[in-house]
């Protein structure tokens, strides 16, 4: 399982914020305002560009829009070229870039925490850069912050998040931007992304973007949520993987199998879409390893700064390199909206943590953990293929509703010491075709995802 009981990143999003300094790489870009999303009574705002009107409407410099099937975002001229070094390997690199900067959105919940997700292929020799500027509650803006450096392989950099961004009021950990003090009642209320697109200078190649946005939320502080009505009974059936059979296995991507729910989680649900690692893709895998497309996934999610598989974008980003396939990261409010996502055919990887006593059923306690909800049984508690089990026979669970929706939706518990640690307010992760079907897009649609 996944650092059971030890301290992660999310626990740091209470603590105090150590001084430090903020850089970009690439040029700042003017503002457009754009429309506003979000449903009334939410508490979370999804926006995210995927159109080709999407992509023409931001102010691109060197970059340009592309129509078709899928539109999106590639180098067309470089605006110029910068130096890398690369802090994971040493190594520094000339590269042509190119830039995009989203219009301006105004969020519909002003919020205390924004996380970006993006959607890409970046063939060898490319990269590209994700970051976010906004502006508080109070007028004043924040610096631009670097939300992810990323590309599907590790031949040309190491991807990474940025650690030590704060300007004091708000500040980086890991994947997620987050208001230091949210009882001041300081919160953001606008924001901009910016793409900046890196390719091997004199080459043709280019990275190319389906999908950006971010998901801004305002989710009170809680110890319990109230529980939900049931209101479905349907299992999907989606592939089941261990990650504990993989122990020991590439202890250098997060110490080996046992950290590894995230990547297992994400295995599960792209393969449920019918998608599949190639031979090539998994030629460095020993053969003699059961499942070795989770080792794939653990590599290709590894985050060199957190030196861990947890980092949410990055698995998003992960499953969308698959053909035809989107990741988002969001939060839901209650299992209502999963089981509407599980009524049209939509499983969803859901992240928690808790005390072995407050879980029945599952026989172990984790400060952060990954597991891929598949439907409910007819008393409306929970199916979940939970990838902390001996083998890949084990992995179907069933848990109690009320304690399964309380340990995913509060954002306040106590850990084994009795201090009060945070919880991760409903985040999940949600893979969908690039072109979802009608019921698709509507149980999309009504937890806040276009």
């Amino acid at each position: 399982m996944s650092r059971v009981e030890q301290p992660s990143r999310r626990i740091v999003l209470a603590a105090a914020v150590a001084a430090a300094t903020v850089g970009a790489v690439g040029p700042p870009a003017a503002a457009v305002p754009a429309r506003r999303t979000g449903a009334p009574g939410r508490l979370v705002d999804n926006r995210a560009w995927t159109s080709y009107s999407d992509w023409r409407a931001g102010d691109a410099h060197g970059a340009r829009a592309v129509p078709g099937v899928r539109p999106g975002l590639v180098i067309a001229a470089p605006a110029g070229t910068t130096d890398y070094t690369d802090p994971h390997t040493g190594r520094t690199a000339t590269w042509e870039y190119a830039t995009w900067t989203s219009p301006l959105h105004r969020l519909a919940v002003p919020s205390t925490e924004v996380i970006a997700s993006w959607n890409a292929h970046t063939p060898a020799g490319t990269w590209l850069q994700v970051e976010l500027t906004g502006t508080y509650s109070d007028g004043t803006d924040t610096p631009w912050y670097v939300m992810g450096r990323w590309a599907s392989g590790d031949q040309d950099i190491r991807r990474t998040s940025v650690d030590d961004q704060t300007d004091g009021r708000s500040t980086i950990w890991t994947d997620t931007f987050s208001i230091d003090d949210a009882a001041s009642g300081l919160r953001l209320v606008s924001y901009r992304l910016r793409l900046t697109l890196y390719r091997t200078p004199g080459s043709r190649i280019t990275p190319t973007v389906w999908r950006l946005g971010a998901m801004g939320s305002d989710i009170p502080d809680r110890f319990t949520v109230p529980a939900s009505v049931p209101g479905l009974a349907r299992e999907l059936n989606v592939p089941r993987y261990s990650q504990e059979i993989h122990a020991g296995q590439y202890p250098e991507y997060d110490n080996g199998g046992e950290a590894w729910c995230s990547p297992t989680s994400s295995q599960m649900i792209i393969e449920y879409w019918g998608r599949r690692p190639t031979a090539e893709q998994l030629a460095w895998v020993d053969p003699t390893y059961t499942d070795p497309q989770v080792c794939l996934a653990a590599r290709s999610t590894y985050d060199y700064q957190y030196a861990g598989c947890g980092n949410w974008p990055f698995n998003a980003a992960y499953a969308a390199t698959y053909k035809d396939l989107q990741g988002v990261v969001t939060r839901l409010g209650s299992l209502t909206d999963l089981e509407t996502l599980i009524a049209a055919g939509i499983p969803a990887i859901t992240s928690q943590s808790f005390l072995k006593t407050e879980l029945t059923g599952a026989g172990y306690g984790t400060s952060g953990h990954l597991m891929t909800v598949i439907g409910f049984t007819a008393d409306g508690d929970v199916i979940a293929n939970d990838p902390a089990s001996p083998g890949d026979d084990a992995v179907r669970r069933i848990y109690k509703r009320s304690e399964w929706e309380n340990i995913w939706l509060r954002t306040k518990r106590y850990n084994a010491s009795g201090k009060v640690v945070s919880g991760t307010g409903g985040v999940c992760y949600l893979y969908f075709p690039a072109h979802p079907s009608p019921r698709q897009r509507k149980a999309l649609a009504a937890v806040g995802i276009r």
